[in-house]
């Protein structure tokens, strides 16, 4: 038998832990002295341990755990809990990852503070075009709030042309306006060129008005790390004489399957300030 010191250093665990365990009922020593209130443990109890261990660090409750370990919970019950388990954790480490991506990006954005963009930023006409597209209300215009509404917008509209068979004859265009039910929402249409007839159906086609003036930039990267160069387009049009009149259009001139490599255009409408 082990003292529940050589215990805890075999489990990798605290002796502070296994007091717990024991107080709980979910690991008990396999022999306490009596005189001296000594807990002794077996070498056959490191594997409870190990099981107590890993379901804890699922994110199971202690009762949870407490449950599997004893086999009061069905075998197909606990698949079921550890599907679960999984896809949370999943979830979880997609939003962390995406979060990640943002901070750097706001990163980025610190960093550039005071600089012009080395890219060049063009004022220019942008003409009327023809698109099919879906629409959806995001919660915001941050990020995190779009990215989860455009792609399945785009996916979805890609299936419907197909569906139609109306073949896109042009870049995607994303554009954005202020939600009707207002608090902050976004509307955000998924659109891309096309040379149908103007419908309202299972896809909206319709001619996207023209811009007068807008400030274009091309951004170069995933549009998850896009905030720097809007906000370096923005810096620029403040700088040269022009207010912003609306959000940016994003013009998908290449979208290869690595994001990384997209090339997007921003077209920013302006007004002489």
């Amino acid at each position: 038998m082990f003292t529940i010191g050589d215990f805890a250093r075999h489990g990798r665990v605290s002796v502070r832990m296994l007091r717990h365990y024991d107080a709980t009922g979910l690991l008990r020593p396999a022999h306490v002295d009596p005189s001296t209130g000594y807990r002794y443990y077996t070498a056959a109890q490191l594997a409870r341990l190990n099981r107590v261990i890993a379901l804890k660090d699922l994110g199971f409750t202690l009762k949870q755990v407490r449950d599997i370990v004893d086999e009061t919970v069905a075998t197909e019950e606990i698949r079921g809990m550890l599907r679960l388990r999984r896809a949370e954790l999943e979830t979880a480490v997609s939003t962390a990852g995406a979060r990640l991506v943002q901070v750097e990006a706001r990163l980025r954005a610190i960093e550039s503070e005071g600089h012009m963009p080395t890219n060049d930023v063009v004022i220019k006409a942008v003409p009327a075009v023809r698109v099919a597209e879906l629409t959806a209300t995001a919660a915001s215009f941050e990020p995190e709030a779009i990215s989860p509404v455009i792609g399945p917008l785009y996916d979805e509209l890609f299936r419907r042309l197909g569906t139609a068979g109306i073949t896109p004859t042009g870049p995607g265009v994303a554009y954005y306006e202020d939600a009707p039910e207002g608090d902050g929402r976004i509307s955000v249409h998924a659109a891309v060129q096309v040379s149908a007839p103007l419908q309202d159906g299972a896809v909206r086609v319709l001619d996207l008005l023209p811009l007068d003036r807008a400030a274009t930039i091309v951004h170069r990267g995933s549009m998850d790390t896009v905030l720097p160069t809007a906000q370096a387009l923005a810096r620029w049009v403040d700088a040269n004489g022009y207010r912003s009149a609306g959000y940016p259009r994003e013009i998908n001139l290449e979208c290869p399957e690595n994001r990384d490599d997209w090339v997007t255009e921003l077209q920013s409408p302006v007004t002489p300030a």
